[in-house]
């Protein structure tokens, strides 16, 4: 098969649609079940893109949370303590195959965004990540294969309408590329560089000292913002993506925005929100909700309404500003990548109210000095890639 025919394109009026390779050639995946939309497509392969890259950098199977064809989490298969087996929402499975534990990490670190998402699987995918599918509200999965008994729990979803993608692992695309914008086709060569340790060790800091788990942070940030939508930063902690700001036209935006994530990542590990009384039954997307709300300030909003009873047995205690200032003052080795280079210190300032500790950045700025300077300021280690990760 080299062509296959889509319902529509990027909007219910943009028809018709459809993916199909040139010269004759054989799509490299199989629809198992569901019927994949255009989007669908573009976060599927994407993000095959991505899985397939963090195997290869790391060694362990990875995953990837997909949303509007930017990634909402990426992570690899580290295994899960209580706390984010809880935050989660897995702490009832036990012994989770390391797949299972990259897409826990990958759908658990942004849930908000992540609500809806297209996963990509590098490994072939097993029963327990098919489970945690299972009870997510997602797209689709694209994988290099699936196990008997997790494709037939994948084919149950969503009444035999979930997507699930099978696609070749030794599939290579041609050398070039190209798209259409406005009648006008644009060609360049795919982005085919390779992220690995060779490109952290450029450290231009004072602080020369960055750990094995602070390069793989790195390198994970650094995969992961190659296929995010530019501009784009990305936090990274203990195998994760904690916090990824994607499409914002100020790189401080992009921080601010990805800090702001990685800050509400963290939050949700303190007691407070730990101890949380829900009611009984309620939905995973109400009980993300109203831990949002819970952390953030619409919660003063939540009390004076009395709407909180809906939500919880008995009244939670504020969180105040200063408790969780103080709980996230506790975060700490966070790793932080950026697609371009820093043009200000006040990047590396917000980073540092998230815990990081460890950058990666291409250099390049006329204020080098300055984002160098401001490093030195906290201890920071930063490594220049020289190497830009624009993705359009």
């Amino acid at each position: 098969m080299n062509e296959l025919e889509l319902k529509y394109g990027c909007n219910p009026n943009q028809k018709p649609s459809r993916i199909f390779m040139q010269d004759g050639k054989e799509l490299p995946i199989q629809v198992l079940s569901g019927r994949p939309g255009y989007i669908n497509f573009l976060d599927a392969f994407n993000g095959w893109q991505l899985v397939k890259e963090l195997k290869e950098a790391t060694g362990l199977p990875a995953a990837a949370s997909f949303k509007h064809v930017s990634p909402a989490g990426a992570a690899v298969g580290l295994p899960l303590n209580d706390v984010l087996s809880k935050i989660y929402w897995v702490e009832d499975m036990k012994d989770l195959s390391p797949l299972a534990c990259a897409y826990a990490r990958a759908r658990g670190a942004d849930r908000m965004s992540a609500f809806g998402d297209f996963i990509s699987l590098s490994d072939i995918c097993d029963v327990d990540t098919a489970k945690i599918i299972k009870r997510e509200v997602s797209d689709g999965v694209i994988a290099p294969g699936f196990e008997p008994e997790a494709l037939e729990i994948l084919k149950a979803k969503k009444n035999g309408n979930y997507n699930v993608i099978q696609i070749d692992p030794d599939y290579v695309p041609e050398p070039l590329e190209t798209k259409q914008v406005y009648g006008v086709v644009f060609e360049q060569g795919r982005n085919e560089l390779k992220i690995d340790g060779e490109l952290l060790k450029d450290v231009v800091t004072k602080n020369q000292e960055i750990p094995d788990s602070g390069k793989m942070d790195l390198i994970i940030s650094l995969i992961t913002l190659k296929y995010t939508q530019s501009n784009s930063v990305c936090y990274a902690k203990g195998g994760q993506a904690i916090g990824i700001g994607a499409g914002q036209q100020s790189r401080v935006h992009c921080t601010r925005l990805a800090g702001s994530k990685a800050d509400n990542w963290f939050l949700r590990q303190a007691p407070q929100v730990l101890e949380l009384p829900f009611v009984d039954e309620i939905r995973r997307a109400d009980r993300d909700n109203a831990i949002d709300i819970y952390i953030g300030e619409e919660y003063m909003d939540v009390l004076a309404d009395g709407r909180w009873e809906s939500i919880f047995k008995v009244k939670p205690p504020v969180f105040s500003s200063e408790e969780k200032r103080a709980w996230l003052d506790q975060l700490s080795g966070v790793s932080l990548g950026s697609d371009a280079f820093f043009p200000f210190g006040d990047n590396i300032d917000r980073a540092y109210k998230s815990g990081v500790k460890y950058v990666a950045q291409p250099g390049g700025s006329v204020r080098d000095d300055q984002v160098i300077e401001t490093c030195n300021k906290y201890g920071m280690a930063m490594a220049f890639t020289k190497i830009r990760l624009f993705h359009h």
